[in-house]
């Protein structure tokens, strides 16, 4: 039922936002932003059980925890890097947005080169 909330509050924050945008553009964007951030605090919530999961059959499995942790945060700076820039889009900001996502893409790189580095490795080991 978190779904329905979270669109409920998107959709209220958005009436909000068009009633004020005429009036105070600087309120609606400030509504804009606090919606988001509200949003994002309540997936994030949910998030931890997900992780737990993800331990267990990493454990179970005995995958290099640093494997696991470096995947999880790729993943993390994807989603802050998109809702960052997705916050600059709503300000008007398109040109700083795209320098938002391509540093997220650029910091994405750098963490996946142990894995990579380490995938090629095992690919020379396999071959004869």
């Amino acid at each position: 039922m978190d779904i329905l909330q979270i669109v409920g509050i998107g959709v209220v924050a958005t009436v909000m936002i068009l009633v004020l945008k005429a009036q105070r553009p600087d309120i609606a964007l400030l509504v804009s932003i606090i919606t988001g951030i509200i949003v994002f605090m309540m997936v994030a919530a949910r998030l931890s059980a997900v992780l737990d999961l993800l331990n267990s059959y990493a454990r179970k499995v005995n995958i290099d925890m640093a494997y696991l942790t470096t995947l999880l945060k790729i993943i993390g700076i994807a989603y802050i890097a998109e809702f960052g820039a997705e916050i600059c889009k709503d300000a008007g900001e398109g040109s700083i947005a795209s320098k938002v996502e391509l540093a997220g893409k650029v910091i994405i790189m750098v963490l996946a080169v142990p894995i990579i580095t380490s995938l090629l490795e095992l690919i020379i080991r396999i071959m004869p």
